[in-house]
Formats: structure tokens, sequence, C-alpha cells
């Protein structure tokens, strides 16, 4: 038996991408650090927010890499200059991602009481219709 895939669809043109995408993030790690929520701001707008407690602004990165939102955070080596008795805080490294659909743009990011906001638009859509023209051989 044949496995019929989304991209081999005979009805479905151009849409291995898609099948890429959805490969890529069942793959993409899913540990839940730190956890995030996205919320609907307006019609067209979007806000992911990521509970990032102990890091700061320069520890945080926000990049956009082959229309996928990247969130990187990194905490520096103290190099023990503390003794810790005990140590229930975890200082790790984590790395989010985001497939951006076609159109969505990061409008800004900004932190707030331990929070990192990242704002997201999508742009208005433009209705278009083409109509193509039959040519004689």
């Amino acid at each position: 038996m044949t496995k019929l895939t989304l991209g081999s669809h005979p009805y479905l043109l151009g849409f291995e991408q898609l099948e890429r995408l959805l490969e890529r993030n069942a793959k993409s790690g899913t540990d839940g650090y730190p956890p995030f929520n996205i919320e609907q701001k307006s019609e067209r707008g979007y806000r992911i927010t990521l509970a990032v407690a102990g890091f700061s602004e320069e520890n945080l990165s926000v990049t956009i890499e082959d229309r996928q939102l990247l969130i990187r955070g990194h905490q520096g080596d103290d190099g023990g200059e503390r003794i810790f008795l005990h140590r229930g805080i975890a200082a790790r490294q984590f790395q989010r991602s985001f497939v951006l659909a076609e159109g969505v743009e990061v409008v800004g990011a900004t932190m707030e009481n331990g929070l990192l906001h990242v704002d997201l638009e999508r742009a208005a859509p433009n209705a278009v219709v083409q109509t193509i023209q039959i040519n004689k051989q």
C-alpha cells in the first residue's frame, strides 16, 4: 500500500513546503520550558508571552529565520562565585520556535515583570482575482 502524503495528493499542488513545516514542528523540542501564552489582541494582532523570570534583555534573543520565529535564552555562568546550599532555580538555556504564516510580521518585543511579550501582526489580505487568457497554438 502506498502512503499518500499531503504533498503527493494530486489536487494539492505546491503544498510540499507545508508538509515539511509540519514535520519540522513535530520533531522540535516540546519540553514545555519556558511556558508561554498566545493571545489574539485584535482582528490581525497576536501576542506571544513567555515566562522568562531570571533572564534579562541581554540574555534573550528574538530572531526570524526562514519564516520561523526563534526565541532563545541563555544565562551566564556564575564562575563559581557563589556557593549554593540548595539550587532550585534552574539556570538553563532554552529555544522556542513558532512558524509564522506568510504575511505575519513581528512588530515588537518587550520585557515586563519577568514576561517577554512578542507582538505580531498579520497583513490585511488582498483579494485578487486573476483571469488567465487562453491562447491558440
